[in-house]
């Protein structure tokens, strides 16, 4: 079982000198170029393409060079409220191990590669030095889902933009919802802590292989679910 997370925006900053180390080689050929096209705009024209605030433009320096930036492990680089429900540093190895996390910049990463910080997102436009300007989508293709069709069962809990980058036929899909005055709605404040909670629930039980047996682990760490199809819905 993998279960494949989003990324964040917010990174944890430093880490340890060394190269990055991401599994998923067939990706790499499209990391190489996103690296390269990053590293030839200038800062300015980066915090443009980007639409940064002038607040972040460290962070847009440090799309310059990439391949030098300091590394961690990309279950402690990726920070914000999912995050902080998964608690990443109270999981045992064989827990992190069913952990991957979606990128715009390295399409798929499992939990324990090598990562520097870096600032680029599922709906961004970045300029490529042939003079286009291709979406994320464009620059993938098909080539992260060809990647994910090969790790078997699989829970996709990424937000909306990581999942057009590369979805995957058959995968348990995860909403949030909650009921007001009658109706139901999707939940958004708390969507992302709800589905850490889950992801830390799965991580520590038992393999699933099946919506059903996903549902079962749902309900075990007192969720209400809803199933359809392969759809999971959790009701808060």
């Amino acid at each position: 079982m993998l279960i494949l997370l989003p990324p964040s925006e917010t990174k944890a900053p430093g880490g340890q000198p060394g190269e990055m180390s991401v599994s998923f080689p067939a990706l790499d050929p499209v990391r190489r170029t996103i690296t390269d096209d990053l590293a030839a705009l200038g800062v300015d024209e980066m915090m443009a393409a980007l639409k940064l605030p002038a607040s972040k433009r460290a962070e847009a320096e440090e799309n310059l060079s990439l391949r030098d930036a300091p590394v961690m492990p990309a279950i402690s680089r990726y920070t914000g409220v999912l995050y902080d429900a998964l608690r990443p540093d109270t999981l045992p190895s064989v827990a992190v191990e069913k952990l991957a996390i979606g990128s715009a910049l390295f399409g798929v990463v499992r939990a324990g590669d090598l990562v520097p910080r870096y600032r680029l997102s599922g709906g961004s436009k970045l300029p490529a030095r042939d003079g286009s300007v291709p979406t994320m989508r464009a620059r993938w293709g098909a080539s992260i889902s060809e990647v994910l069709a090969g790790q078997g069962f699989i829970v996709d809990m990424r937000s909306g933009a990581y999942h057009t980058l590369g979805p995957v036929p058959g995968a348990v899909t995860v909403r949030v919802e909650t009921e007001v005055d009658g109706a139901r709605k999707v939940v958004s404040h708390f969507n992302k802590h709800y589905k850490g909670e889950l992801a830390r629930a799965l991580a520590l039980g038992p393999e699933c292989a099946s919506v059903e047996e996903v549902a079962d682990a749902a309900l075990a760490a007192g969720f209400v679910v809803e199933v359809s199809g392969t759809q999971l819905t959790l009701v808060v």
